[in-house]
């Protein structure tokens, strides 16, 4: 009992030393910031919206059938489609134009994205966001099949014209086809869209995103320039079958853009001459929202500032009183000091996960539901995806808790680890998330430093099919979420083992007080 007494176990004297008020009040102000950085984001984004003189609700990006912000905005001529059917066209020829293209942003002239798109589609209603199924010719990526905004299948490789397409609705299957000469089909693909009712719409589409290039800036960054397009299909041999309404109608899908086509280009719509269909427009089909709109991890804004303060009271409990004083029970010699120094380790990382995860927790729906009345878009995800980000962030957190521990332990000076700690962790992600340096450097950068941990927050995919700048200064990290976590703790499971390997046996030195009276005998700094 008395044993007992004197010498509590290990974890018990790790939780006395590290619940001072100032340790406490860190981690308090961490949780604060993280949620008041979440909440004052919203208020620097906040907008306003008008029709007319009168406000009005700002708009919003549609939703596709997984729970993801699409684009979903071209021009469409279409026909009601009841039950199953089919729609063959032969495309005729494909053209567009590019507003004020490099190098001296002050023309117009003829010419294609890659992504620009005409064909035919079969959409569930006319609501933007719902499911769809379209055969398309792109701008240089040949003929593809694609459906529910985030799938694309390959086709013919060919992009002259003219070519032949064929869309074949059976219940919820639909088929595309093409051909050269509309005798000689070829299959590519069989695909199911997530909800085509027994009433659809079929026709005829024309979308193309804006013309994205990007101007240098800094050592090497990029900054990116999306101007206007557009494209126009024409279409003739044009047969439908099954119960199909008379006549064609055809309007816009979301907004056309009507920025300066009406001065410039040739106005978005359908031109019919005798078995010729026309269809001009803009926009784009595919899984990425708003290009400015905010992500779930944009929210999480203040993590960085959070983890700082993280590693400065790990770094300095890791050390002792500024590393002048080794932890109480830190000079035990064999395997008592390091299942105490183990012990400070586990509280530290607990303590700080929970932190981590009681102000992901707040300021992930609080920062996205704060932005979305501030009239700022925001892309959705599925539930799935936020809770990621949540339990992502705690994890980055404790595992920069790790981090710290074991470089302070190892330096033996606080203020040494924190630094080191700042450098490698939190420095290459600042450096990496603004356009200064060249995107294959931020890339590499934020693929072997620490700061890779940083992709957890990240709720972006790469879709391929889709025009954007895929670097770290657009939200894009290199590398998955659980290979971003996985660097991190890699870094700071090696600080930790060089923190915590034997230590030679002995007397500890005089100004090291070694933990014989019980709890609460550490001397040192409260961080």
């Amino acid at each position: 009992m008395s044993t007992m007494t004197e010498d509590p176990p290990a974890l018990r004297r790790a939780w006395t030393a590290f619940r001072t008020p100032a340790r406490l009040v860190a981690l308090a102000v961490a949780v604060l910031t993280v949620v008041a950085v979440a909440l004052g984001t919203a208020y620097l984004n906040r907008s306003s919206c008008s029709a007319g003189n009168m406000p009005t609700a700002c708009p919003t990006d549609p939703v596709g059938p997984g729970g993801r912000t699409v684009d979903d905005h071209f021009y469409f001529a279409h026909r009601t489609l009841t039950g199953d059917g089919s729609l063959t066209v032969r495309l005729a020829g494909m053209t567009g134009v590019i507003t004020y293209p490099p190098p001296h942003h002050d023309t117009i002239v003829a010419g294609l994205v890659p992504w620009a798109k005409v064909g035919i589609i079969v959409k569930d209603g006319l609501r933007p966001g719902s499911s769809y199924a379209a055969l398309m010719r792109t701008g240089r990526h040949g003929v593809r099949l694609q459906y529910d905004y985030v799938h694309d299948i390959a086709g013919s490789p060919r992009t002259a014209a003219p070519r032949w397409l064929r869309l074949t609705r059976t219940g919820g299957t639909v088929v595309g086809e093409e051909s050269a000469d509309g005798r000689r089909w070829r299959r590519v693909g069989v695909v199911r869209p997530k909800h085509l009712g027994a009433r659809v719409d079929i026709g005829l589409f024309a979308a193309s995103p804006g013309d994205l290039t990007l101007r240098r800036v800094g050592l090497g960054g990029s900054l990116e320039q999306v101007r206007f397009t557009q494209v126009t299909g024409t279409f003739d041999h044009v047969s439908l079958t099954g119960a199909t309404s008379a006549h064609w109608a055809a309007g816009p899908i979301g907004e056309m853009g009507q920025t300066d086509w009406e001065r410039y280009h040739r106005a978005p719509g359908l031109v019919a001459r005798g078995g010729t269909l026309a269809v001009t427009g803009t926009g784009d089909i595919g899984p990425i929202g708003e290009q400015h709109a905010a992500s779930v991890g944009d929210t999480l804004g203040g993590l960085p500032l959070a983890l700082l303060l993280v590693l400065i009271v790990a770094a300095r409990f890791g050390a002792g009183r500024g590393g002048r004083r080794r932890p109480a029970g830190d000079g035990e010699p064999g395997a008592g000091g390091r299942r105490y120094r183990l012990a400070r380790l586990g509280v530290l990382v607990v303590a700080t996960g929970v932190a981590g995860l009681v102000a992901a927790a707040i300021a992930v729906p609080a920062g996205v539901a704060a932005l979305r009345a501030a009239g700022s878009a925001v892309i959705a995800v599925p539930l799935g995806t936020e809770l990621r980000v949540v339990v992502g962030a705690a994890a980055l957190l404790a595992a920069g808790a790790a981090f710290g521990y074991g470089l302070g332990t190892w330096c033996r000076r606080g203020w040494l680890g924190a630094l080191v700690g700042t450098v490698t962790l939190l420095l290459p992600y600042a450096v990496g998330r603004v356009p200064l340096l060249p995107d294959a450097v931020a890339d590499w950068l934020l693929r072997l430093s620490p700061a890779a941990g940083f992709a957890v927050l990240s709720s972006n995919t790469r879709f391929d099919q889709v025009t954007a700048h895929f670097a770290p200064s657009a939200g894009y990290l290199p590398l998955p979420w659980w290979g971003g976590l996985a660097v991190v703790c890699g870094y700071a499971a090696i600080a930790c083992w060089l923190a915590l390997r034997p230590r030679t046996a002995g007397r500890p030195a005089a100004n090291d007080p070694v933990s014989r009276t019980g709890p609460g005998s550490e001397s040192g700094s409260a961080t």
